[in-house]
């Protein structure tokens, strides 16, 4: 048995933050991590010769972002990608309507304006939901409001179902209507050409990181807490547990005694969502040079309705897609190949025999990790965003949780990670750190530290 200041549960950005902001005050501290590497829901496969993000992707909105600013300090290059949030327009797009026909931009345009005007009437019919309404219901009334036609309301239907699937990884239907009020987005959106691994990668550097040692239990103790491992027991007056929301709703880890009642309503109000990713690289590009984005409306969208641009990063012509909420839960049921096939049908709707055969193609299974059990959190019917800061803590006896489910002001998001470890850190020393410095120090503790794997 190991006696320690504090024990951090995951190495996730939640994790290794609070962590490094305890070592660099002076406490000794131990990461336990399940996984055999570090970054959690941070995760680049460079066994091809380049980064692939199979997990977290952007940055969403670099305007007075702490996050951002860890980046700048760093020195870690981003590419500007600003489509990430799931906006209808703002950069290049090739939009195709509902019978898979090349939309002109006249009739782009005409898409974009009909999506902000019942946005707009959207926030108002939110406002006035009541409790228990979902973002269905609420997309609906704006719908039977706007005065278009069915066509054009058919669009807008797929689009908002779409964008709830991305954002959330949950079925419209299953999202409170406040679901999606965070989702603001200031400033532009970047992605990382060296993987976004190298964040937690950097904090991590010199901490006590023990990998493959996975918490089967947390008791609290007279003189604090034992966690519990399959490779042995740590102990300490603090616990810093920032495992996935899904972990915690799996009860993977049982905490003796059961954890207060402020946490444990959170931990089942709130929603897990599933969100993947498929990535396929084309022997030539078949998109025009300029596009972020190709989105296919109406029927034509119904299954896959958007593939991003990603050949920046690999040097090779490479589109990204997702697959989310319903759909992203029965395609881990079958085999990449027959993904990535069904994804590729869908773009010769578009294209036709342009598309050629896909070179290499990339899918994740994030519902299906034990480690994770979803990608991000979410707001079902009957939670609030309160659940997200109720379940922060702290609680009696030096327990805390961080990660980006217990961050209400942005969750599922890497900035929520990062600035759910910083409270957290905050709580257990009893002082302010400030975010600045700490990225300062982090920089001139591991310069250009790419990870290289």
């Amino acid at each position: 048995m190991e006696r320690f200041d504090t024990v951090v549960v995951g190495a996730g950005m939640a994790g290794v933050t609070c962590a490094r902001m305890l070592a660099d005050a002076g406490r000794r501290v131990v990461v336990l991590e399940a996984r055999d590497r570090v970054g959690g829901r941070m995760h680049t496969d460079r066994a091809a010769g380049f980064p692939v993000d199979l997990g977290a992707s952007w940055i969403h909105g670099i305007e007075q972002s702490p996050l951002w600013g860890l980046v700048q300090a760093l020195g870690i290059p981003t590419r500007e990608f600003t489509v990430g949030s799931f906006q209808a327009g703002g950069r290049p797009m090739e939009h195709f309507d509902g019978a898979g026909l090349p939309m002109d931009a006249a009739a782009s345009e005409r898409w974009i304006s009909d999506v902000d005007a019942v946005d707009a009437a959207l926030v108002q019919q939110i406002a006035a939901s009541a409790r228990g309404d979902s973002y269905l219901v609420v997309t609906e009334r704006a719908l039977d409001a706007s005065g278009l036609d069915a066509e054009r309301i058919d669009e807008i239907r797929e689009f908002f179902r779409h964008r709830v699937e991305e954002q959330c990884g949950a079925w419209i239907g299953d999202l409170d209507a406040h679901g999606l009020d965070e989702d603001g987005i200031d400033g532009d959106e970047v992605i990382f050409p060296r993987g976004y691994d190298e964040l937690p990668h950097r904090i991590s550097s010199g901490l006590d990181l023990r990998t493959a040692h996975m918490v089967t239990a947390i008791t609290r103790r007279s003189d604090g807490w034992a966690v519990r491992t399959i490779d042995g027991e740590f102990t300490a007056a603090d616990v810093a547990v920032t495992v996935p929301l899904g972990v915690l709703k799996s009860g993977a880890i049982r905490f003796e005694p059961p954890l207060p009642a402020a946490a444990e309503g959170a931990i089942e109000r709130l929603g897990m969502g599933v969100f993947n990713k498929i990535f396929v690289q084309f022997p030539e590009r078949f998109w025009r040079t300029d596009t972020y984005v190709i989105r296919a409306l109406g029927e034509a969208g119904e299954r896959w309705h958007s593939w991003y641009d990603v050949s920046s990063i690999s040097g090779i012509p490479t589109l990204l897609t997702f697959a989310a909420g319903p759909l992203g839960r029965h395609l881990q049921t079958r085999p990449d190949a027959e993904v990535v096939a069904d994804s590729v049908k869908a773009l010769r709707r578009l294209y036709g025999d342009a598309v050629g055969e896909p070179t290499a193609s990339w899918v994740t299974r994030w519902g299906d990790d034990p480690f994770s059990a979803g990608s991000y959190s979410h707001l079902p019917i009957g939670a609030s965003h309160h659940d997200h800061d109720a379940l922060a803590g702290p609680f009696e006896g030096g327990l805390h949780f961080a990660g980006e489910a217990t961050w209400g002001a942005e969750p599922a998001t890497v900035g929520a990670a990062y600035r759910s470890g910083h409270r957290a850190a905050e709580r257990i020393l009893g002082r302010s750190v400030d975010l600045a410095e700490f990225a300062m120090q982090v920089a001139e503790r591991t310069v250009d530290h790419s990870p290289r794997s």
